[in-house]
């Protein structure tokens, strides 16, 4: 597959036809990744002109990195996985975007990472509360800036994990896998994307596809055709199209594995 760097809006991206190289020149110019890498240099100025110690800001980077899994964890169970929003007409277009659309087809990558206008606002009322308390200004912009970070990480695992690719490192294995079935076999659980301590810790963790039932929902996330007849605002910026069935881009057996 031929690729062009750049911004690249209306371009096709497709993670089960791309190579690992093509995906690393996509990642670091879509406009999100580079929103967060600007946000992070911007917040580091911040912190270097302010900060007085550097062991309050050490300290506020590495309890919001401790806090991340969690608040991923629950914004992924509750929110996104949540049904509330497609009821509603006013926040239907952004469920739509920054989850439904990624479970109707993992391997498209423009849909893959986070909308900006979502996570951005979200990093920084997790991260920079916490920072301030801890050390204040300069504590603030430490926990936005590893939160940024952090977030880089689990969005580059996040494209790995849905790439044509076989990693070679068994922790990146284990994660794909464990991903991959909440994608293909049951998505009322692993919501975790690099750590899934909080899965194990709150009774949502599978470690393999025969121990829980494949979902009926895994595809539609509960849109079911009841539901779009009674909330139509998703299905109507589908095109009136809503995939109940497997995915186009991607193979059952890659969630599966044995004896699902």
């Amino acid at each position: 597959m031929s690729m062009r760097l750049g911004f690249w809006k209306d371009r096709l991206y497709q993670l089960d036809r791309m190579t690992l190289r093509e995906l690393v020149g996509a990642y670091f110019t879509y406009y999100a990744i580079v929103g967060y890498l600007v946000a992070t240099g911007l917040a580091f100025a911040v912190l270097a002109v302010t900060v007085e110690s550097p062991w309050p800001p050490l300290a506020a980077a590495g309890v919001a990195i401790l806090v991340y899994p969690l608040a991923w964890y629950l914004l992924h169970r509750f929110v996104l996985h949540g049904r509330y929003l497609y009821r509603n007409p006013w926040t239907s277009s952004v469920w739509k975007r920054i989850h439904f659309d990624h479970h109707q087809d993992p391997s498209d990558l423009r849909v893959l990472f986070g909308a900006l206008y979502t996570t951005l606002p979200t990093i920084a009322l997790v991260t920079i509360p916490i920072g301030w308390v801890i050390g204040g200004l300069p504590g603030g912009a430490a926990g936005f800036t590893a939160g940024l970070l952090t977030t880089c990480v689990y969005e580059f695992c996040h494209c790995i994990q849905h790439l044509n690719f076989s990693p070679r490192w068994s922790y990146l294995q284990r994660i794909k896998r464990l991903h991959l079935s909440h994608h293909f076999h049951n998505e009322n659980g692993n919501y975790g994307i690099t750590s899934f301590f909080w899965d194990r810790r709150l009774n949502t963790y599978y470690a393999e596809a025969r121990d829980i039932p494949r979902s009926p929902t895994v595809f539609n996330l509960g849109y079911t055709e009841a539901e779009s007849e009674r909330y139509p605002w998703v299905i109507a910026r589908s095109s009136g199209r809503r995939s109940d069935s497997h995915p186009r881009h991607f193979r059952a057996s890659e969630a599966d594995g044995p004896g699902a």
